[in-house]
């Protein structure tokens, strides 16, 4: 995907720079003004590939000075996670203590991690079953694994089944398997509510 939006962006350089050729204007000038395009061309280029680590920080930084709520709050041991502004909810989770960024997708039937996060955790993907997992960007191939343990604030659960593989770039998913081993979950206005089992009702 980058590589198609650095392309996209040297491609929109060179049109601007026959369109200035055909101008005939000074050298100078059309250097000046390349440079110009390929500096702002540049930034939004670096702003598109890191707009989740931006969001991220703006996140952080509205937090800290109290103009928003934390994305993931536990109450006793219910977690609370507000809706980002992408629309969808992320959870700060542990996979066998390795902290990731999980987003939380009751469509996928299994949780999936990539394989970054299972070398991390020390999870034993690559003698696993083989498997072929239906994603929003087409099937892709997977191997079945194990994590030991998976937490989301104060909510644990063992022994999780997974999906590993390296199509999935850097996304880590919490599917059903693993809200179905909750008492409860729901979305309240712009809020998921998790509940483990055993909570007061």
């Amino acid at each position: 995907m980058q590589v198609v939006q650095l392309v996209s962006l040297v491609g929109f350089l060179v049109l601007i720079l026959g369109s200035l050729s055909a101008r005939r204007l000074r050298f100078g000038f059309m250097l000046k003004t390349l440079l110009g395009w390929a500096a702002i061309g540049f930034f939004i280029w670096i702003v598109v590939i890191n707009k989740e680590r931006i969001g991220s920080e703006f996140e952080r930084l509205a937090v800290s000075i109290g103009a928003s709520e934390p994305p993931q709050v536990a109450q006793g041991e219910t977690v609370r996670i507000r809706m980002s502004p992408d629309g969808h909810f992320w959870a700060r989770a542990t996979i066998n203590g390795v902290e990731r960024r999980m987003l939380i997708d009751s469509g996928a039937t299994v949780s999936a991690i990539s394989e970054d996060t299972a070398r991390a955790a020390n999870v034993d993907f690559e003698t696993g079953a083989a498997v072929r997992v239906s994603t929003a960007n087409g099937t892709v191939d997977a191997r079945r694994a194990q994590v030991r343990s998976v937490t989301v604030g104060p909510l644990a659960t063992d022994e999780l089944t997974v999906f590993v593989a390296a199509n999935f770039g850097e996304l880590d998913v919490l599917g059903m398997n693993f809200l179905s081993r909750l008492k409860s979950w729901r979305v309240e206005g712009n809020v998921l509510i998790l509940e483990p089992q055993g909570s007061p009702v």
